[in-house]
């Protein structure tokens, strides 16, 4: 793994990623763009790196030597609290739903736009910033559901919830409209920053994920409904 010797005080990402020449590329973008990058090419280190190092921010591939993005996400998402951004070269839509399935956050495909990139990871950082702790909308109650967003946790019952960030994410956009319909569109926009296309699953996936996890029927949900050809509904007295 390569060190990294940037000053402290910058948001960190470690990038894992086989691809030299574009891990290179990659880390001199974000490093000209204010932050600190740790290199790693091979996916069985690429797990040790991210437990170990604890960055702000993952970059993932997905077809890696030693051990491949998929597993690795699965491996440490319980130990890693922050997001997971992961590349991939397939335009499959299952790869991209496995990879939400195993607890990324947000996937980019190859070739990498930089921009685009880098868009995606401050919009995912962002939503890893915890709120001021004066807000006064920064705990939901919903019978034995507590949600709250200044410390970006969730309890169902006095237990807490394990929720990946994008999880928490959508969890609390939903709750914080309980009693109202939000479009597909108005979620891609508000977490992702992207237009709806029509075709992505992923907030599909990440519901259906969720809905167990707070208690959820998943065939007749009663917090969560999904409201045919518009949205997702959070039932406000479930």
């Amino acid at each position: 793994m390569e060190a990294s010797v940037d000053p402290p005080g910058m948001e960190h990402v470690l990038i894992i990623e086989d691809d030299e020449r574009l891990a290179e590329l990659t880390r001199d973008y974000l490093a000209a763009n204010g932050f600190r990058v740790t290199l790693e090419a091979d996916g069985a280190r690429g797990v040790q790196g991210i437990l170990d190092l604890q960055p702000d921010l993952v970059i993932l591939d997905l077809m890696l030597p030693g051990e491949d993005g998929l597993s690795i996400c699965r491996r440490v998402r319980s130990e890693y609290p922050g997001p997971i951004l992961m590349l991939t070269a397939r335009t499959d839509d299952m790869d991209q739903v496995l990879g939400l399935e195993m607890g990324a956050d947000d996937y980019v495909a190859k070739p990498v736009q930089p921009r685009v990139l880098l868009a995606r990871m401050r919009a995912l950082l962002r939503r890893t910033e915890p709120l001021g702790s004066g807000n006064a909308e920064a705990r939901l109650f919903f019978h034995d559901l507590e949600i709250d967003s200044g410390t970006r946790e969730a309890w169902l019952g006095g237990e807490r919830i394990d929720l990946t960030s994008a999880e928490f994410d959508l969890l609390w956009l939903l709750a914080s409209h309980a009693g109202r319909v939000l479009t597909r569109e108005e979620i891609f926009a508000q977490l992702r920053g992207i237009k709806y296309d029509g075709q992505d699953r992923s907030i599909d996936v990440r519901v259906s994920r969720i809905r167990p996890k707070i208690g959820d029927d998943p065939h007749h949900p009663h917090r969560i409904k999904t409201v045919r050809s518009k949205g997702y509904l959070f039932v406000r007295d479930a």
